[in-house]
Formats: structure tokens, C-alpha cells, sequence
């Protein structure tokens, strides 16, 4: 499971200089080089028996592939499970039980998991999307700027990319993270105590951020732009990466399909997106906003690094157990063919 970086460097040249080669990631070459070396794999290695995917309401990719059917007719013999989860963080812990073998979260849960000792692997990557979350107060709080925060209490959730978020505008502050009381708070629960000044300030990513906007209208103190990239990462557990790496190329041309439905047909994702989650088509329509194009590919070496720096911030105010190396849990597919039509973010 684990490589030194200088492996992973390697790797990604290689992979970089294939994909130079091809006409383009989603041009023809790219879809008919990858069906190409499916084609060419034992039909005894690609199919999973079952799948079970974990995913969030903000995972737009991951609803679109699940409100198509894109999966169960793909894989007509497997059994394709959907699990949502209200954070990374829940969402990690069951991928390292066993109980999921694949999964979208923010950039925060995999530090966390990695540091406690949890079995799995980063297997792709979406586009950074940091105007998609967002540190806000009430409309007639009295805090305008971040230094005010100095004292107060900030609703967030523990190992989310919130989390990060919230460490990194404290420090353009020149804060200290002990100079804020955490309330550590899963969305739900985080929006209830916000509504009713039970906390002074919420560090929270959408579609919550989105919804609470609309109906309430509350002041953002500031987003994610300049202080964190709010990238999001597909992980697998160990054994479905090692045994199913076929599956894993065809889960990244499925969402980045999903990705294009959604930049191409905005009013039908609109209504997938708002039907599966309940909530209402002007939330769903503001977080799609805030959200780039995003194709899913394998992490590259600036995604890794900046994940690094995650890892760092988190360590160096201790809320992590141990530092951790990210590279060392960024999985390599022994076929590259498979992934010539995936997109780097």
C-alpha cells in the first residue's frame, strides 16, 4: 500500500508524459486507449461482486451516477449499494471498518483517518472548489472581521475540511487556534445551534453553506478562496484498490460523465440533484454555482502537495494524533492504460 514519495514522483512523470501523448483526456483517443486495456483485461478481475459507495449531498458527481443508474448498468452482476453519510469523517470511519468500499470526501477526513491508523487509500481527486464553503455569523452579529473571533465560539465539524478551513482564516488573523472555543458539531446539529446564538460564528461547506444562505441570509466573514484549495478525494479501501482497479477507471469516466451532465444540462441536474436530496432547486442551483468543472482523475503531484499542507496545519497544533506522510497512502495502478482518459485536476 505504502511508497516513498520519490516512487510516487516517478510515477507521476510517467503518467503525465503518457498523457501528453494522447489527443486529449476526453477526445477520442483518450475513452478508446482506456477501452482498449479493459478490453484487455481478464474478464475475472473486473467485476467487483458488490459495491458500496459512501457519499454526501454535496457529492453532485456521485448523485448524478446514482440518479442515472450509471453503475448498476455498467455492472449489471454486481451489487451496487449507496450509503449516505452527513460528513467525511463518518464517511471514512465506515470505508476502514469494511463497511464501503469507495467514497467522496473534502480534504480534511483522509488526514484525520490516515493519522489515526485507518486502512485506506486516495484514489482520485476533483478540481479545488474553495468558494464552496465559508466561515459566517448571524446578519446582526457584531463581528465583521475574522480577528473578532478572538473569544468566541465556532461551530464546526471535527476532521472536516470546515476544520481546515477554520484553521487557516484564524491564522491570516494571526490567531491562535486556542484563542477560539471549537464546538464541534455534526451540519445539522451545527445549524441549529447557529439559528439560535448558541455559537457566535459557523465553519461550514455546502449544500448546508448554500441553504442557510437563502433562508437566512447570513454575513460571510469569508470562503475558502486564498486560504484553502477545499479540494475533494475519492478513497477506496485497500483491497478494492489493489483487486479492482478496472472498476476504479470505470468509476472516473462515470462521474466525469456525471461532471458534464451537469455543466452541459444544469436544469435536469438540478432536478436529480434536489429529488434524490430533498433539498429545494435554488439551494442545489447556488452550490452547483460555486462549483467548477470537475472531472475525476488521479491525483497529481500538486494535489498531493497540497494536501501536505493540510496534513502539516493539522499536525503542527496537535489536533491529529501524528503527522503523516500523504504520499505514502496515494495509490498506484500497476496498468496506467487504464487511466489515459482520466483528467489530472
Amino acid at each position: 500500500m505504502s511508497t516513498p514519495h520519490t516512487t510516487t514522483q516517478r510515477y507521476r512523470q510517467r503518467l503525465l508524459g503518457l498523457l501528453s501523448m494522447t489527443a486529449g483526456f476526453w477526445c477520442l483517443t483518450g475513452p478508446i486507449a482506456a477501452s482498449q486495456a479493459w478490453a484487455e483485461t481478464p474478464a475475472s478481475a473486473r467485476v467487483p461482486e458488490q459495491l458500496r459507495i459512501g457519499y454526501q449531498k454535496s457529492a453532485a458527481n456521485l448523485v448524478i451516477v446514482k440518479q442515472q443508474g450509471a453503475l448498476e448498468k455498467r455492472f449489471p452482476t454486481t451489487r451496487v449499494s449507496w450509503i449516505e453519510f452527513p460528513a467525511g469523517p463518518q464517511l471514512l470511519e465506515a470505508l476502514s471498518v469494511g463497511a464501503l468500499e469507495f467514497g467522496l470526501t473534502g480534504d480534511a477526513p483522509p488526514v484525520f483517518a490516515q493519522s489515526a491508523g485507518k486502512d485506506l487509500v486516495y484514489v482520485g481527486a476533483e478540481p479545488a472548489k474553495p468558494d464552496s464553503s465559508a466561515i459566517i455569523v448571524l446578519r446582526n452579529s457584531s463581528l465583521r472581521t475574522l480577528a473578532e473571533l478572538k473569544g468566541k465560539k465556532v461551530g464546526v465539524q471535527k476532521g472536516s475540511s470546515a476544520h481546515y478551513l477554520l484553521v487557516r482564516a484564524l491564522a491570516k488573523a494571526n490567531l491562535q487556534w486556542s484563542d477560539i472555543q471549537p464546538i464541534y458539531l455534526a451540519p445539522a446539529d451545527a445549524r441549529a445551534a447557529f439559528e439560535r446564538g448558541s455559537v457566535d460564528a459557523w465553519a461550514i461547506w455546502d449544500p448546508f453553506f448554500a441553504a442557510t444562505e437563502l433562508a437566512i441570509q447570513p454575513r460571510i466573514l469569508t470562503t475558502g478562496r486564498g486560504l484553502s484549495s477545499n479540494n475533494s478525494f475519492y478513497l477506496a479501501s485497500v483491497p478494492f484498490a489493489e483487486q479492482h482497479p478496472q472498476a476504479i477507471a470505470a468509476l472516473f469516466e462515470e462521474l466525469t460523465r456525471a461532471d458534464r451532465f451537469v455543466q452541459e444540462h444544469r436544469p435536469e441536474a438540478i432536478k436529480l440533484i434536489a429529488s434524490f436530496s430533498g433539498l429545494d432547486a435554488g439551494v442545489v442551483s447556488l452550490f452547483l454555482q460555486r462549483r467548477p468543472k470537475s472531472p475525476v482523475g488521479l491525483l497529481s503531484a500538486k494535489t498531493v502537495a497540497d494536501q501536505q499542507q493540510v496534513a502539516n496545519a493539522f499536525a503542527a497544533l496537535a489536533l491529529i494524533p501524528k503527522p503523516v506522510q500523504v504520499a505514502a497512502i496515494v495509490w498506484q495502478p500497476r496498468d496506467e492504460r487504464l487511466f489515459l482518459a482520466t483528467q489530472q485536476p
